[in-house]
């Protein structure tokens, strides 16, 4: 009978367990398409621009309340507007290489109203090339 009864008991708390993981999160959440994009191989002087596609998957509208470069070489836009729950936002990322050579490796910190986790990094990756500063042969 103990046995029966621990089993039955033990039964409930795993079903309890369960359900609590299956809580739906309340408020405001961000999911992107992508929080990485790698540009090809550019020159010295070009710049990129990309922009990250993202969704308020929470039950509450979401706000970025910032968007903030790792450098100024680096330049966030993003709508000030609240994003209701289900529709898509876009953050646009600007990287200017101008003085820069080698890999980069450049972030945007966005600063959103979600209750967990507020803060979300997207970071554009690549490599930039001297120009070629030899005259071709004649």
């Amino acid at each position: 009978m103990k046995k029966i009864l621990f089993s039955l008991v033990a039964f409930c708390v795993l079903q309890v367990a369960a359900a609590q993981e299956q809580v739906v999160a309340t408020g405001p959440q961000i999911k992107f398409e992508e929080t990485l994009f790698k540009f090809e191989n550019i020159i010295q002087g070009d710049t990129v621009e990309h922009t990250f596609t993202f969704e308020n998957v929470g039950t509450e509208p979401l706000k970025i309340l910032s968007a903030r470069g790792s450098c100024g070489c680096t330049v966030p836009k993003y709508s000030k507007d609240p994003i209701a729950p289900g529709e898509k936002g876009e953050v646009f990322v600007r990287f200017k290489s101008a003085g820069k050579r080698g890999m980069q490796n450049k972030t945007v910190t966005l600063i959103t109203n979600m209750k967990d986790n507020q803060q979300v990094v997207l970071t554009i990756r690549g490599e930039v090339m001297l120009r070629d500063t030899e005259k071709p042969e004649e």
